[in-house]
């Protein structure tokens, strides 16, 4: 998994972009492939300064569309699709470089007022640790730490992982003061301090071409090139010559009013005597140009210095240029540099790369599981039937797996009638196979090994022909023969229509008496195990160890380290009676069977997984208060508190996900959205993964 990091601050004008530009030089030298990405940017219309700052360095070769997210535009219409958007974007660039620099946004949309929260659930979704950026611009030492610890606390509230900090704009005299008061900061939860940045005036100047923009003004004189020189002042010479020449200093632009001729000649001489400071622009207000003769005297020593004319009076020319905000470009050479010297001088480059070398979050928020289970599946495609073609919303969600590359796909259903219904519907289906269920060739040969599968109950090949056009029967047969990976059906019928027909025809793997199912539940920042929460009323003792085994199973399937809670109304030895009995003789057989695995029962939901609960409780327990698969008694248990946590708590619950089969079969809520079935298929096509591996390593052993 390619490594990134999200470099953001809490407010506007903190100078991400000379961090980003270090941090990117610092990386060019340790990392092959670097990628940078704008989460959010301003326009779709004007490029984003920053993102071609950035892609200007040598070692970036991307286009600017791969290296946006989305505008404020899109993330006020619809904040959710917008931040899946963003999610989508980064990972089609990460998986094609070896590092990603993430910048935040520039805090300029006025009409978001929780920008510094959104910045932190976008790195919380993206898996990336944060380097905080907070500014130093005239505030003292103790102003600067309480926002960095405000900063921190909210990054943390979000599930974000802040790994570093960087101050900068500091001024000057102050500098030594925020570096000690900014080191204490780890010891009360706060990033590690790893640069203390000086305020640079070059770097916040405006250029002359922006100057030019903002006063509306008509290049009279001058180079082009010039434009993009830095202003590091305003000089208006409203005095007489020998007063304005006192006022002068390196790259100033001298706003002038335009009908005092007699002072260009002389501003235009002394930036040309090498005994006065180089001016960066004259700007002549009013909307005079000056006479032709005083144009041929400036002529006759050309020069390339920026002469600039606006229709503006002196006081609303010198009010816009004096509001126009200077930024690092990729036009401006002696800011990269100046930016990249700074970087260099200010920050550890070691500690920092350090810092952000963090393979794993920390956090799994259920955007970031749903992508890995989208990657997982991308991974190895496997070949999944969806018995229920006709229904609209499986042919949407076909339309979007086929253009991810998620899993080859086989609906069930007449062709003509199928193909038709996607195109009118505007949905792109012909990367999918369509079989008829009622295809004679098809109907035959799956009739014949049904009726041996079943001869045992009296099954003949003539009942079997009516058997096997049953879409749940025929796509079941398909994945039992192989010519299917997995199968994912319940969309348009019940669970029992769904799952019975693997009963009879898939059964169960070796060793296990029972089919039980979990319910993958995706919290803000984790993912947790229920079973069985779908398929068994109430499960024996034997049957309840079954279904812990085949969980953590499936959570090994997804990423998900097992530490089993057994759950009771009871902990430990705190009580008795049939129920909590049950719960104990289930964890002792687990234990027998599998005492590899980390499993602790009788247990109470609370002490399972609250630190502090189990504490006090289990002490010494390795599963308490960190279970990550909770098995629940009985299916009215584990039905209402996956249904409780899924509304309460704002989870989402990812299954059913049928469990214990020997090739994978999964059922769909008949209200199943066109997520839950993306969701459910990329499930499946995992856990055709995980089978196909096992059923290798069986026939090798054999």
């Amino acid at each position: 998994m390619s490594r990134s990091v999200y470099i953001t601050s809490t407010e506007g004008e903190t100078g991400k972009s000379t961090i980003a530009l270090g941090l990117l030089d610092l990386l060019s030298r340790e990392a092959g492939r670097i990628g940078v990405f704008r989460a959010v940017t301003g326009s779709d219309h004007r490029p984003d300064p920053v993102v071609e700052l950035l892609r200007s360095h040598a070692g970036i070769d991307q286009s600017y569309d791969e290296s946006i997210g989305v505008t404020y535009d899109r993330l006020h219409t619809d904040e959710a699709g917008a931040l899946g958007d963003i999610v989508d974007r980064f990972h089609r660039l990460a998986a094609t470089r070896d590092v990603v620099i993430v910048l935040g946004s520039d805090f300029t949309d006025v009409s978001s007022g929780g920008e510094a929260a959104m910045n932190a659930r976008i790195a919380a979704n993206l898996g990336s640790p944060v380097v905080l950026v907070v500014q130093g611009k005239e505030r003292d030492a103790d102003a600067v730490a309480v926002a960095a610890e405000l900063a921190c606390e909210q990054l943390r509230e979000e599930h974000a992982l802040p790994v570093a900090l960087i101050a900068n704009r500091v001024s000057t005299d102050v500098l030594a003061d925020v570096r000690e008061r900014l080191g204490d900061l780890p010891a009360a939860g706060g990033a590690p301090l790893l640069g203390v940045l000086p305020e640079v005036p070059l770097l916040v100047a405006p250029t002359v071409r922006s100057l030019l923009a903002a006063c509306d003004g008509e290049l009279l004189r001058g180079n082009d090139a010039w434009l993009d020189r830095e202003a590091r002042g305003f000089v208006i010479a409203a005095m007489s010559m020998p007063n304005v020449l006192t006022r002068l200093v390196e790259d100033v632009t001298v706003i002038a009013p335009g009908d005092r001729y007699d002072v260009l000649p002389g501003l235009v001489f002394a930036h040309q005597s090498g005994t006065f400071p180089a001016l960066s622009a004259i700007v002549l207000t009013g909307g005079y140009r000056p006479p032709d003769t005083i144009l041929q005297l400036i002529d006759g020593s050309p020069s390339d210095l920026p002469i600039i004319v606006t229709d503006l009076g002196t006081f609303d020319t010198t009010t816009r240029l004096a509001g126009t905000k200077g930024a690092l470009s990729s036009g401006s050479l002696v800011k990269r540099q100046t930016a990249l010297r700074t970087f260099a001088d200010a920050v550890d480059g070691d500690a920092l790369l350090a810092a952000i070398d963090v393979a794993d979050a920390t956090a799994v928020t259920p955007l970031m599981f749903t992508h890995r289970l989208l990657a997982r599946a991308r991974s190895d495609r496997r070949r999944i039937v969806l018995p229920e073609g006709d229904d609209p919303r499986i042919l949407r969600a076909a339309d979007s797996l086929l253009r991810q590359g998620v899993a080859d796909l086989v609906l069930l259903g007449d062709e003509t009638a199928l193909r038709a219904q996607a195109s009118s519907a505007g949905l792109d289906i012909s990367g999918a196979t369509v079989l008829s269920p009622t295809d004679e060739e098809h109907v035959e040969r799956y009739a014949k090994v049904y009726a041996e599968l079943r001869a045992h109950k009296g099954m003949t090949v003539e009942k079997a022909r009516e058997v096997v056009t049953d879409v749940s029967y025929f796509g079941t047969l398909m994945v039992h023969l192989g010519e299917a990976d997995g199968m994912v059906s319940g969309a348009a019928h019940t669970t029992a229509h769904t799952i019975r027909p693997s009963f009879e025809i898939i059964r169960t793997v070796p060793g296990t008496s029972v089919v039980s199912s979990v319910f993958l539940m995706c919290l803000a920042d984790r993912v947790l195990v229920y079973g069985d929460c779908a398929v068994n009323p109430d499960p024996t003792a034997t049957e309840l160890a079954d279904i812990a085994i085949s969980s953590a199973a499936t959570a090994e399937q997804f990423g998900i380290d097992p530490r089993v809670a057994m759950l009771s109304y009871s902990t430990g030895t705190s009580g008795a009676g049939a129920d909590v009995d049950k719960v104990r003789d289930a964890t002792a057989l687990v234990r027998e069977r599998r005492p590899d695995l980390l499993v602790e029962g009788p247990i109470q939901y609370d002490a399972a997984v609250d630190a502090d609960v189990a504490r006090t409780k289990m002490p010494d327990s390795p599963v308490a208060g960190q279970a990550t698969v909770l098995i629940f008694p009985d299916l009215n248990t584990g039905n209402n508190t996956y249904k409780a946590v899924q509304r309460s708590a704002g989870a989402v619950a990812v299954g059913p996900v049928l469990q214990g089969l020997n090739r994978p079969v999964n059922d769909l809520s008949r209200g199943a959205l066109v997520d839950d079935i993306i969701s459910t298929v990329a499930i499946t096509a995992i856990q055709a993964q995980s089978t196909s591996t096992s059923h290798a390593a069986d026939k090798a052993r054999r």
